[in-house]
């Protein structure tokens, strides 16, 4: 199904991130957690893309498989760093043709064993000329392969607390609204932990002029040693000061500590719903439990009752 007819269907959407797993082990540990959150019908999951080809070919593999062996919509990540206008037209041309509608068109991280790659010397330098490129991919491409004229609904990353790369938080609603100009039909968040700062960020897009649907990222804490991993995936995320008083009162009780992490991703949750936001994405680090408890907190059994 497109991204936008989801968005048709349900005023609020909820959806899952997966990466992919880099042993044949993981792999069956992963599709345990899927098969366990499938009964949560979420209105489709995503699937992370490594950089410089680690993760490639599993990213493939994965959404292939849950399209193949569950009733979930993937939505693959596409990053531009380190990939050449053939390459990228190669991944697009297998998607369209296994009718797999839906992308998430990423700038990305250069990998680390290459730090000093030069970005300007990729096919795409920015998520935007990636983004323009699958809108041009369907025009010329897509017909021959997939079924839906509309070509492949597409995704961008937005950051609530400010690009990283970005300091100029007027400047970045500049290039966010590039992004979107450029085809893209929705805006899926980074993870943050004070929904003011989402609120903000919302509004912002507004006064912007953009218009697409924005969905939350949410990501439960579930152990202190995660939490400083968090900070560092998240792209230095924030903790607000009400949440780090919560978690130092669990005096490294590790139970203590996810149960914190859980309720205040609930709090987070039903405060969004109330305040009517478009979309919700659970992170779920490939585990299922913590994503269940928060449906279970807010009194449902699956993303139907909440939207």
């Amino acid at each position: 199904m497109h991204i936008n007819d989801i968005f048709a269907k349900h005023p609020t959407t909820f959806s899952f991130e997966f990466f992919p797993p880099k042993s044949d082990e993981a792999a069956e540990k992963l599709f345990n957690a899927i098969s366990e959150l499938e009964p949560l019908r979420p209105s489709f999951v995503s699937v992370t893309y490594g950089a410089g080809g680690g993760t490639r070919t599993r990213t493939h593999e994965l959404v292939m498989r849950i399209k193949r062996e569950t009733s979930l919509l993937p939505v693959p990540h596409l990053t531009c760093v380190c990939h050449t206008e053939a390459e990228i037209h190669d991944i697009l041309e297998r998607y369209a043709q296994a009718e797999i509608p839906n992308i998430l068109a990423l700038g990305g991280d250069p990998p680390k064993d290459r730090p000093s790659h030069i970005r300007e010397r990729d096919s795409f330098p920015y998520a935007e000329d990636l983004v323009r490129y699958i809108r041009n991919f369907k025009d010329t491409y897509a017909g021959r392969c997939m079924s839906d004229p509309r070509g492949f609904g597409v995704g961008v990353a937005g950051f609530p607390e400010g690009h990283p790369g970005t300091p100029n938080r007027l400047k970045e609603m500049d290039y966010l609204k590039r992004k979107v100009d450029a085809g893209a039909d929705y805006i899926c968040t980074q993870l943050f932990f004070d929904n003011r700062d989402f609120y903000d960020y919302r509004e912002r897009c507004e006064l912007a002029g953009i218009k697409v649907p924005i969905i939350a990222g949410v990501m439960p804490i579930t152990s202190a040693k995660g939490m400083e991993r968090m900070a560092e995936l998240a792209l230095g995320a924030r903790y607000p000061a009400p949440l780090v008083r919560s978690i130092e009162r669990c005096n490294g009780d590790p139970a203590a500590v996810r149960r914190v992490g859980v309720h205040w991703a609930t709090e987070q949750c039903r405060d969004m719903l109330d305040n009517n936001v478009r979309g919700i994405h659970f992170y779920t680090l490939n585990m299922s439990t913590a994503t269940r408890e928060i449906y279970a907190n807010l009194g449902v059994k699956d993303s139907l009752a909440l939207a």
